[in-house]
């Protein structure tokens, strides 16, 4: 698995983007992926997740908002996210897992390097 985050950038709060990261493995349906974000000066903080058959979780503070979801013919996973705050600037990350279905950065095996979100007030 090797994952590649794309689509960062600058929005103004009330905007949207859409994060996407791509796998050049040849697995990527049999992983969990998700995503997660670091804030200046905080820890790495789960944001959703989404099965091989597209079930979801999210973090509480993005429901509503940020949408998951996964290509797997194209090894492609994207957050879709609206209404944006300026709280949600961070670096976002994509992650697998092949243990399962969970919020905890512990299960998750491979990541991207990250794509930096940057919300403007």
């Amino acid at each position: 698995v090797q994952l590649q985050a794309f689509g960062g950038g600058v929005v103004q709060a009330g905007g949207s983007l859409r994060l996407s990261c791509a796998d050049s493995g040849r697995t990527f349906s049999a992983y969990v992926m998700g995503w997660f974000r670091q804030a200046p000066g905080k820890e790495r903080e789960f944001v959703a997740a989404i099965t091989s058959g597209a079930r979801t979780l999210y973090q509480d503070s993005v429901k509503g908002r940020f949408t998951i979801f996964r290509v797997n013919a194209k090894n492609t996973v994207c957050l879709q996210m609206a209404s944006l705050k300026p709280e949600d600037t961070a670096v976002y990350y994509c992650a697998a897992s092949s243990s399962g279905f969970s919020r905890l950065i512990s299960e998750y095996n491979y990541w991207g390097q990250g794509t930096l979100v940057t919300v403007s007030s």
